[in-house]
């Protein structure tokens, strides 16, 4: 990934409750310089945010 950014990375930010791109950028770096990581950056942080709501668990309420 770009400027030392990892997969990892942008995985623990979506846990720490970073869901739009803006914020990843200003949180982690990525992508702030000429953009080639960017769509790389958009998809592994869309996957980690889908793999964050579907393991929300779901409380049945009575």
């Amino acid at each position: 990934m770009c400027n030392a950014v990892t997969d990892g990375d942008i995985r623990r930010a979506a846990a720490d409750g970073v869901h739009h791109f803006a914020d990843l950028q200003a949180r982690t770096g990525c992508s702030d310089c000429c953009g080639c990581c960017e769509q790389d950056a958009r998809a592994t942080l869309s996957r980690a945010v889908q793999q964050m709501t579907l393991a929300i668990p779901v409380v049945a309420v009575a």
